[in-house]
């Protein structure tokens, strides 16, 4: 709203009587939605129709305290549900090649992008922005034409994506998505959107930031408290690729490598230095035992900690879950061609470089 884009009128609950009172309000049929902050809502049972205060009073109650990838629900957003007559996808996200953000839009709204560029691509329209010449009215029109619009519908979606890359360039945003974006007659509402900030820019929000502390502060998953209590230095993330190496900034990297080859990672394991076959071993069963994972990913820088180790132990988990998961391993230094024939022996692939094996990773588990 800040940056005039529309939205449909709605307010933030923490009660199921809160909910009841904000559809009697309205007056209108509603859409219940649990704030929380990750993605999939949707498809995780985390938006909700309600015809009447009534029903939105149970539904709400039914919300409330569930948990979605592990943590709790304690707000509500209830809106008014907009009649959409077509579902629009808009992002603007930041194209790391060619070091500028990129405008994406697609008619194929309400599906996960990745999903679309996987499947349908040529379904997708993309619009590079020069971070010198900045983002021009001409691309905005040739964006709405190239999406089918013309006319009034065309200008409005014109003003749109100028609206969504201001938000972008001025939140510092690695990526900012509407989706979908109602198509309704007299123009596009946002339905659901996204933010993503860059951490490393938050000191310029402070709103931001501390809205973020307050409201999630200390907030941990189901598995991030059961890898607390086996002393792994585990963070839960929203993607299908297990990550496990050895020093944050190794796996940090290991995290945006996966993402530049078109993946995303379901964790972030640290094993520190000094592994053991045995710590590692267990780092391992506890990531492919997630039923997110469809690949493993093990990125092993070898000091410290011993490349035969780090081969041993993740040869043992695979062997003790009977796990057909594909593993991709990438180690170099210590005994590592001792790590490397233990991994051989036992049907792993190794790779020599981080880039090869993120590709390969990403490929395993299905995706680009």
């Amino acid at each position: 709203r800040k940056f005039s884009i529309p939205t449909p009128e709605g307010r933030m609950v923490t009660t199921a009587e809160e909910a009841a009172a904000t559809a009697r309000e309205m007056g209108r049929h509603v859409v219940i939605k649990v704030q929380l902050p990750v993605g999939g809502r949707g498809k995780a049972g985390g938006v909700k129709f309600a015809d009447t205060p009534e029903e939105a009073g149970r539904t709400a109650s039914q919300l409330l305290g569930m948990r979605i990838k592990g943590l709790a629900v304690e707000k509500l957003y209830v809106e008014e549900k907009i009649r959409i007559v077509g579902e629009v996808y808009l992002g603007v996200t930041v194209d790391r090649s060619n070091r500028c953000y990129v405008i994406l839009a697609s008619r194929e709204g309400g599906m996960d992008i990745e999903e679309v560029a996987a499947r349908i691509p040529e379904r997708i329209v993309r619009q590079g922005v020069d971070p010198v010449l900045g983002l021009r009215s001409y691309h905005c029109i040739l964006i709405a034409k190239r999406l089918g619009y013309g006319g009034e519908k065309m200008h409005a979606f014109a003003a749109l994506v100028t609206k969504l890359y201001s938000l972008a360039m001025e939140m510092d945003a690695e990526l900012t998505e509407i989706n979908p974006l109602a198509e309704v007659e007299d123009g596009f509402v946002a339905a659901d959107a996204r933010l993503n900030v860059d951490n490393n820019a938050l000191y310029r929000h402070r709103e931001l930031e501390e809205k973020l502390i307050h409201s999630y502060q200390g907030e941990l998953t189901d598995r991030e408290m059961e890898a607390r209590a086996m002393g792994l230095a585990y963070v839960e993330l929203d993607g299908n690729i297990g990550v496990i190496g050895n020093g944050a900034g190794l796996t940090m990297a290991t995290l945006d490598t996966v993402m530049l080859h078109g993946g995303r990672a379901a964790n972030f394991l640290d094993l520190g230095g000094g592994a053991t076959p045995e710590s590692i071993g267990k780092a391992a069963r506890f990531v492919l035992a997630d039923t997110r994972t469809k690949a493993l990913f093990v990125n092993i820088l070898g000091g410290i900690t011993r490349c035969d180790h780090a081969a041993e132990g993740i040869v043992s988990a695979r062997r003790d879950l009977s796990s057909r998961k594909p593993v991709v391993v990438r180690m170099m230094g210590t005994n590592e061609a001792e790590g490397k024939a233990i991994l051989r022996e036992a049907g792993i692939e190794t790779l020599d470089t981080m880039e090869e094996a993120a590709e390969l990773a990403v490929r395993l588990a299905g995706g680009v």
